[in-house]
C-alpha cells in the first residue's frame, strides 16, 4: 500500500523490499543491431543516481489518483516521491507530501537498475500538481549529503464530470525510435500542446529477441519531459512480447517496471489489461497479442470487458488494442478477435477503436466479411496507423472497402472530446492534415459520421510507397535501415 508522510527535509529511509524480475538475455541479429543510435559495445543508458524514464499514467478514476514510475541505479533503495499543489512560486517543497512505493530490480545489458513506483491518491480533480521524484545521494568527506531529485514536473488532474480535452494517439513506433519517432511526438505535442493524454497503440519498441534496454532507454528519449506531464494510456503489440524457442511470447520485464497500470484487468492480464476513466472518457486497453496466441485469453477478456462497458457512466469510450480488428496491410487476419471482441463492442456501442499493428494507415466502420470488410455505419470507428519508420503495403481490399487507406506516412491522430461531438484529425509528421472525422453523438447514445477525409484525388490520400529498394514484396521499408543508410 503507498503510504502518505508528513512532510519532512530528512526523510528516514526504512529498509525496503526490492522484487528481482527475471529477464530473457539479449539475442541481437544484425537487422536488430541498426534499431537505435546507439553504436555496439557503448553504454549509453545505464542508470544513475539521477532519475530518469520518468513517466506519468492515469489511475482508474484519474481525477483522483494517477501513477508515476522512474529508474535509478541500485543504491537508490526506496520509492520516494513528493507531490504539491502546483504554485507560482518556487517553495514547492514546503508544501509537498511525500508518497512512498514499491521498488522493482532489473538487470539489463544496461547495468542492475532500480525501478519506483508511487501512486499519488486523493487527489482533487482540476486541480494543477507538481511533483518530483528521489534519486540517490552523495556526499564528498564531511560535507552535507546533497540527494539527486528530478526535475519538478506538473500535470493537472481531470474533472470528475465531463468537460471538453484533447487527447494524442500513436499507432506503432517500434523501429528507429530516437531517430525517427522522436520528431512525431514533438509535431504532435506542437499541434496539440493542451493534450491531456497520450495513446501508444502497442510495439513502442521491438524487442521480441530480449530485453533490449536501448530501444527503451530511446523510446523515453523521445517522449522527453512530456512523458512525466502527460498522462500515458499504454498497450502491449507483440513487440513488447520475447519469442521463446518453446511455448508462448511472454510480455517484456520492461512493461512491469515502466507502466504501473491501474490494477482493474482480468487477474491473469492485470498487467496489459486495465481501463481509466478521464474526465468523461472511458478508456480501455485490451490485450490483442494474448488474445491472438489463446482463444482463452481472448475469452476473459470479452467476459471483462463485458463488464466493464456494461457499467459505464461515460460521455465516450476508447478502446486500443495492437492487432486490427479488420486488417489493413497484405496477408494480415485476427478472426479472434472478430469472434470474440466485435460483438461486445457493437453490443455497448464503443465510439473508437484505435489500433496498430499493420504499419499502414486505415479507416472505416467495417462488418466482418473478410480480412477488411464491408463499409457500413454501424459499430465503432476502427482506425490503424502507424508513427515510426517501418512500412507495410495496403491489401487492395483494404484500398477498395475502407473510408481512407495509405502507405509510407508517419502520422499521429488528435482527439478532441466535446459533449456532443468527437473531432478526429490524422496529420503528417510534416503537420498536414491527411484524414478526419467527426462523430457526433445524440442524446438518445446514437452516433452519426461526419467524413471530413481529404479528396481521394488527392496526392496525399493516395499515398503509396515510393521506396525503389523495398526490403519485401510486402514492405515498404523495415525501419531498421533508415539509422545507417
Amino acid at each position: 500500500m503507498i503510504t502518505l508522510l508528513a512532510f519532512t527535509l530528512n526523510l528516514p529511509l526504512a529498509a525496503q523490499a526490492v522484487t528481482q524480475l527475471p529477464v530473457t538475455p539479449y539475442h541481437p541479429e544484425p537487422s536488430i543491431e541498426r534499431n537505435v543510435l546507439v553504436p555496439e559495445g557503448v553504454i549509453r543508458y545505464a542508470p544513475t543516481i539521477f532519475p530518469d524514464r520518468i513517466t506519468l499514467l492515469p489511475g482508474e478514476d484519474a481525477a483522483h489518483s494517477h501513477q508515476v514510475s522512474w529508474r535509478t541505479d541500485e543504491s537508490v533503495k526506496v520509492a520516494v516521491a513528493q507531490l504539491a499543489p502546483a504554485l507560482d512560486t518556487p517553495g514547492l517543497h514546503y508544501q509537498a507530501a511525500n508518497y512512498l512505493g514499491k521498488t522493482l530490480t532489473l538487470s539489463t545489458s544496461n547495468g542492475d537498475a532500480h525501478h519506483h513506483q508511487v501512486t499519488f491518491d486523493n487527489l482533487e480533480p482540476g486541480r494543477l500538481y507538481a511533483y518530483r521524484v528521489r534519486g540517490g545521494s552523495h556526499a564528498v568527506g564531511d560535507q552535507t549529503e546533497h540527494v539527486a531529485w528530478s526535475e519538478w514536473f506538473q500535470f493537472r488532474t481531470p474533472m470528475a464530470e465531463f468537460a471538453p480535452f484533447s487527447a494524442i494517439y500513436f499507432g506503432d513506433a517500434q523501429n528507429a525510435v530516437k531517430s525517427h519517432f522522436s520528431r512525431v511526438v514533438r509535431e504532435a505535442f506542437r499541434t496539440a500542446p493542451e493534450a491531456s493524454i497520450m495513446i501508444h497503440a502497442g510495439d513502442l519498441v521491438n524487442s521480441r529477441y530480449g530485453e533490449h534496454d536501448n530501444e527503451w532507454g530511446e523510446w523515453f528519449d523521445a517522449g522527453g519531459w512530456a512523458n512525466g506531464m502527460v498522462a500515458q494510456f499504454v498497450t502491449p503489440g507483440n513487440h513488447e512480447y520475447i519469442e521463446h524457442d518453446e511455448g508462448p511470447r511472454t510480455i517484456v520485464p520492461q512493461w512491469e517496471t515502466h507502466f504501473p497500470v491501474a490494477v482493474n484487468g482480468p487477474e491473469p492480464l492485470q498487467r496489459s489489461v486495465w481501463y481509466s476513466d478521464y474526465q468523461g472518457v472511458r478508456f480501455i486497453s485490451l490485450d490483442s497479442m494474448e488474445a491472438v496466441q489463446s482463444d482463452e485469453m481472448a475469452r476473459i477478456q470479452a467476459q471483462w470487458l463485458r463488464q466493464v462497458l456494461s457499467n459505464n457512466p461515460n460521455q465516450w469510450t476508447v478502446v486500443t488494442y495492437h492487432h486490427p480488428m479488420f486488417s489493413v496491410s497484405l496477408g494480415r487476419d485476427n478472426p479472434a478477435l472478430r469472434q470474440y471482441w466485435q460483438p461486445v463492442f457493437e453490443e455497448f456501442a464503443v465510439d473508437l477503436v484505435l489500433q496498430g499493428h499493420d504499419h499502414t494507415y486505415g479507416r472505416g466502420q467495417d462488418i466482418a466479411s473478410g480480412t477488411s470488410g464491408q463499409l457500413s455505419r454501424k459499430g465503432p470507428m476502427y482506425v490503424v496507423s502507424v508513427a515510426g519508420p517501418k512500412m507495410y503495403l495496403v491489401s487492395d481490399e483494404s484500398a477498395r472497402f475502407m473510408d481512407a487507406t495509405a502507405e509510407e506516412l508517419q502520422l499521429f491522430q488528435t482527439l478532441h472530446f466535446t459533449a456532443d461531438k468527437l473531432v478526429y484529425q490524422a496529420r503528417t509528421v510534416t503537420g498536414e492534415l491527411f484524414d478526419a472525422f467527426d462523430l457526433i453523438k445524440y442524446a438518445d447514445g446514437s452516433v452519426r459520421v461526419d467524413d471530413k477525409a481529404i479528396s481521394r484525388d488527392s496526392p496525399l490520400f493516395l499515398h503509396r510507397c515510393a521506396n525503389p529498394n523495398k526490403p519485401r514484396e510486402t514492405r515498404c521499408w523495415n525501419g531498421t535501415e533508415v539509422i545507417q543508410p
